[in-house]
């Protein structure tokens, strides 16, 4: 998300810091050129005159004109008010109330709501360590209720039985004893969406809201939809008693105007982003780390965040040890490296939460995926699965007719064979070097920094 967005501020933000001093004149020009960045990234108008207005403000008074680096606190001052748009504190799930804490989602039909309500099941379930019930109160759209039941087999969460027969107000009243006497604690309601507001669908959302008196009633929006979502989120504010909003298609949305503009409009916090399609693509809303993103200067936090729960800790520490002691790098320890590089999944996203590497040229970045991708990845995995245990533990023994044998089972061809030996050949012998005190050997090499000047 945000990706014309942070290329166009970049660029008025970068003509900033190539001020000399700063005036009256040229901040004006550069806060124009933020103005209309903005407007092309979909943002609502009246939250982009908002926004333009407080920055002009702080921007022409003593805390940016008298500063020794004014360039610099401009930057600041911009990447604060952004934070205050979108909403300042990261807010989750409220879980003070006596469980099961209800969630309500809410929202078009085609935001996502199903999909999302599995997605937060399973966030709640496996990191905050809660039993979740879900059920389906929508009624109207053809196997609404089959779809959230397999989605919550998927993710492993229990749902309860609901029918096209019954009232949503029943289904959800229902589902509220069951999940009272399961012990659970939490139960999310999915909820009927419609193609555009109407009157009969709020008159029926808010009777459920009254009935079951929910902690948590989420708006679920999808976040390509633009101005279009500043306009709904109005109407669903005006309806019912929203506590926060989870954006979901973020990872399709190269404009961000959703983000930027459904925090103001309903005054409620962006709790959750949809990220990717998979269960657990579902991330908390960090307003100061998506301010950092789209003014082009990463997202470290969530990028260590996102290794530290993607990668096995204990296999990591296995490898580790065994390479200490000089045991044997082999192509299973290799295969089990690959695994965890795909796991970690899109190499581009993750390069875009490094400070200055998205605005790399999408020709480098694409070279990055050719070469790390899951797809790539997915190939080198693929011709190990097809060799046996003892090709794996001495490769030495792969040649002519093992290769061609290797190939044809892999599906791939004997030159992708040949470059994952070659390959492994490299990473086996840098792993000789870390036998030991290798480590250290290594670190003096480097002059005690890391690739890119950062101390060790």
């Amino acid at each position: 998300m945000f990706d014309n967005l942070t290329d166009k501020l970049s660029k008025s933000i970068q003509k900033i810091r190539g001020q000399a001093n700063l005036s009256e004149d040229n901040i004006k020009e550069a806060l124009r050129e933020v103005r209309i960045a903005l407007l092309e990234a979909d943002v609502a108008l009246p939250v982009v005159k908002s926004f333009i207005d407080d920055i002009k403000v702080r921007a022409l008074g003593t805390e940016v004109l008298t500063s020794l680096k004014p360039a610099q606190v401009l930057v600041k001052v911009v990447q604060e008010e952004l934070v205050k748009v979108l909403g300042e504190a990261t807010e989750g799930i409220n879980f003070k109330a006596q469980p099961p804490v209800v969630i309500l989602m809410a929202g078009l039909q085609g935001a996502g709501k199903t999909t999302t309500t599995g997605k937060l099941a399973k966030y709640l379930k496996e990191r905050e360590n809660k039993k979740v019930m879900v059920v389906s109160a929508d009624v109207y759209r053809p196997a609404a209720i089959e779809q959230l039941q397999t989605v919550a087999e998927q993710v492993g969460v229990e749902c309860h039985p609901s029918s096209v027969i019954d009232d949503p107000v029943t289904i959800g009243m229902t589902a509220l004893q069951a999940a009272k006497k399961g012990y659970y604690d939490v139960l999310i309601v999915d909820t009927a969406g419609r193609l555009a507001v109407d009157e009969a669908m709020m008159k029926e959302i808010k009777s459920l809201q009254n009935s079951i008196q929910p902690s948590e009633t989420l708006f679920v929006v999808d976040a390509m939809t633009g101005q279009d979502a500043a306009n709904t989120a109005k109407a669903f504010s005006d309806a019912l008693e929203l506590t926060g909003v989870v954006l979901t298609k973020v990872d399709g949305d190269a404009r961000g105007g959703a983000a930027l503009s459904v925090k103001t409009i309903t005054g409620k916090p962006i709790k959750y982003q949809g990220v990717g399609e998979k269960m657990e693509a579902l991330e908390p809303f960090h307003p100061d780390r998506i301010a950092s993103s789209i003014l082009g200067m990463g997202d470290v936090l969530s990028l260590v965040e996102e290794v530290e729960r993607k990668v096995d800790k204990k296999e990591a520490e296995k490898l580790a040890k065994k390479v200490a002691k000089g045991n044997k790098f082999t192509l299973e320890d290799f295969q089990s490296q690959l695994l965890q590089m795909q796991n970690m999944g899109d190499m581009t996203a993750m390069l875009d939460k490094i400070p200055g590497m998205s605005n790399l040229p999408d020709t480098i970045k694409d070279q990055v995926n050719d070469q790390a991708g899951s797809d790539i990845t997915g190939k080198k995995i693929a011709v190990i699965n097809s060799m046996t245990i003892k090709e794996r533990r001495y490769p030495q023994l792969i040649k002519g007719s093992r290769k061609r044998r290797i190939a044809n089972g892999s599906g791939t061809s004997i030159q992708d064979v040949s470059k994952l030996l070659k390959e492994f050949t490299q990473m086996q012998k840098m792993m000789r070097k870390l036998k030991g005190k290798g480590m250290m050997k290594m670190m003096q090499k480097l002059g005690g920094k890391m690739p890119g000047g950062m101390p060790f």
